[in-house]
């Protein structure tokens, strides 16, 4: 990617996003699949070997609300905060968290205003590939850690929605969701964001679908299309009932003619390294750093 901006994403579409409260059936809640992702990106937290003193939950209404229990679980006593832009997501954080970890969670309601006190792990699940900077996302991210301190994140690949595209392109239809980054570009954002040690892995996870109506259903809660040459206006029911029709394409026979659609998706984890300092004739530091740097190599 040589633009840090992606080329398929309207920023002011996706800055709407980000600011409007993610309702599903008329409540506030998180979508079954990131839900899914969340749990399955959680499993690989039994690699990680040392245990965070705090903990970051990233939009956890957006990302999957179920998760921050087992983190709780994993994490006994240990303090968590969480990131939410939009303040009814905050809120709504609040009121489902489950009595038995309560007041174990010991959270903060936190804006994008304010990076608020580093943690040693910052979770983000299914957040990424929703962003018109990512580079920024990332350099948010990194500053949000204590040197050493681990991200984990998630999100959509580029063979996500791989069935729906090509039907829409054989219609000859604006396409249908904006594009996502290969895995391997996320590493080398990550390192220009300043982290190291990237690790980046993919599973792809195929759903079916009983209907149309359920398919738009479910595609509706993991976000929006933000790809600029999305179709500009409203459509009408007619519009509407061409593409139900159209949809019955998806049916897979080995799935008893149920709509079938593929979603990539990428795990990635990183570390915040110890800043290195740039040896010059001229170098300035100040008090905190050289404190530190003296008490590093004291330990």
């Amino acid at each position: 990617m040589n633009d840090t901006h992606p080329p398929t994403i309207d920023p002011v579409a996706a800055l709407r996003w980000q600011r409007r409260p993610h309702v599903i059936e008329g409540r506030l809640a998180s979508a079954w699949l990131h839900e899914e992702v969340a749990r399955r990106m959680e499993e690989r937290l039994g690699w990680i070997v040392r245990q965070p003193r705090s903990w970051l939950h990233w939009e956890p209404v957006r990302g999957g609300l179920a998760v921050h229990e087992q983190l709780a679980r994993r994490y006994p006593g240990v303090p968590a905060s969480l990131h939410a832009d939009v303040p009814e997501e905050a809120s709504a954080a609040w009121r489902l968290a489950r009595p038995a970890w309560w007041k174990r969670w010991q959270a903060m309601a936190r804006s994008s205003s304010g990076p608020g006190a580093p943690v040693d792990l910052l979770w983000a699940n299914m957040s990424l590939h929703m962003a018109a900077d990512p580079l920024a996302l990332m350099r948010a991210w990194h500053a949000g850690l204590n040197v050493d301190g681990l991200l984990m994140f998630s999100c959509f690949g580029p063979d996500t929605l791989r069935e729906l595209r090509q039907l829409y392109t054989a219609l000859g239809w604006p396409p249908p969701a904006h594009e996502y980054t290969d895995m391997h570009d996320w590493g080398d954002m990550l390192v220009a964001s300043g982290f190291a040690e990237p690790v980046m892995d993919m599973e792809r996870i195929e759903l079916t679908f009983d209907s149309p109506e359920r398919l738009l259903r479910e595609l509706r809660e993991l976000g929006r299309n933000l790809h600029p040459a999305r179709f500009p206006g409203l459509r009408g029911k007619d519009w509407r009932k061409r593409l139900l029709t159209e949809l019955g394409r998806l049916a897979d026979p080995a799935q008893d003619g149920r709509l079938r659609l593929t979603f990539e998706i990428i795990y990635g984890h990183a570390l915040r390294p110890e800043r290195r300092l740039a040896v010059t004739p001229e170098m300035r530091l100040s008090v905190d750093e050289l404190r530190t740097q003296l008490q590093r190599r004291r330990d």
